[in-house]
């Protein structure tokens, strides 16, 4: 089972297409700029006058709705590909601390079975705007895939929730004490030190035919990554081994001897290494497997990839 991460716009289902539909609508007008000044002026004052009249549109429906049925604007808000065109237009009816708790919650179920925690300590004023301050907890104050953990699943999720907020500072539980803030750039240094930047999140459908107990590989956007059940949960990784660092292709889970139900652990098929795939991959001597962020987004799975993380291709 594997999957090249390449999409035909046309056979997206509806909710990966207007995920995606922002950065089309960015590349037509980009696209525009080679046509001369006068056409890319009147490209954008054309996009502007539409998004002017469905915002019009939209401030109705939604003002209509308020006085009739107001539980329905809350089910919109649910929505994320209505609730990011309210947010546009400045209609959503939630705060941004109830947004920002919001998506802190989507996230929770990966962080979860990493054994680890997100909370929101405040939102404060800098500088520039808005700075939302967190607090990771457990596992994710110490993984070596943390970085990447953050860049992909929190900050992704925190700043679709609250595009206003201009930083992100994380504190640990131990430099909560001391007042010690991480930035955010000072976190994923190690990511963006490696070059340009090239993760997204890709949509993986396909990993939900996995049954339990069962392990299959994927191809997303070049990167190979393994992926396996345990009872109802899913979990993705790196397609590398953290001992031998060769590819875990053929790997199969196993329950150790007189572990409780839900214990799991993905041997090797090369070096015959053991690692724990319901808590971060852990592994003996200090090895471990690299986690990929694994959520699910508007009804479809996705994972969040970094080509330039792992080594195998």
């Amino acid at each position: 089972m594997a999957s090249t991460g390449h999409h035909d716009p046309e056979a997206l289902d509806d909710e990966t297409r207007w995920r995606s539909a922002g950065d089309r609508i960015q590349t037509l007008l980009d696209a525009s700029a080679g046509s001369g000044t006068v056409v890319h002026e009147r490209t954008q004052q054309l996009a502007a006058e539409l998004t002017d009249l469905y915002g019009a549109a939209l401030t109705r429906i939604v003002t209509i709705t308020a006085e009739s049925a107001p539980e329905l604007v809350d089910r919109f808000a649910a929505d994320e590909l209505v609730a990011s065109l309210m947010l546009v237009h400045g209609l959503h009816p939630h705060g941004r601390e109830r947004r920002i708790e919001d998506a802190l919650d989507s996230v929770r179920p990966y962080l979860g079975s990493h054994g680890g925690d997100v909370a929101l300590l405040d939102v404060v004023d800098g500088a520039d705007g808005p700075v939302v301050r967190l607090r990771f907890a457990g596992s994710c104050k110490s993984c070596p895939s943390s970085a990447v953990t953050l860049e992909f699943a929190v900050e992704d999720a925190v700043r679709a929730a609250a595009p206003e907020i201009t930083a992100i500072e994380v504190v640990t539980a131990e430099a909560a004490n001391s007042s010690g803030l991480i930035s955010v750039d000072s976190l994923m240094s190690r990511v963006h030190t490696k070059g340009t930047h090239n993760g997204a999140w890709q949509p993986l459908p396909e990993i939900e035919d996995l049954h339990p107990g069962e392990v299959g590989g994927f191809l997303i956007a070049g990167v190979p990554i393994l992926a396996c059940r345990v009872g109802d949960e899913l979990y993705a990784y790196h397609d590398r081994c953290g001992q031998c660092h060769d590819s875990m292709a053929g790997a199969a889970l196993h329950r150790p001897m007189g572990a409780p139900v839900g214990q799991a652990v993905l041997r090797c098929p090369r070096c015959h290494a053991h690692f724990d795939v319901v808590h971060a991959g852990t592994g003996v001597n200090g090895t471990h497997l690299d986690p990929i962020p694994l959520l699910r987004r508007d009804g479809v799975l996705a994972v969040a990839v970094h080509a330039e993380a792992t080594g195998v291709m």
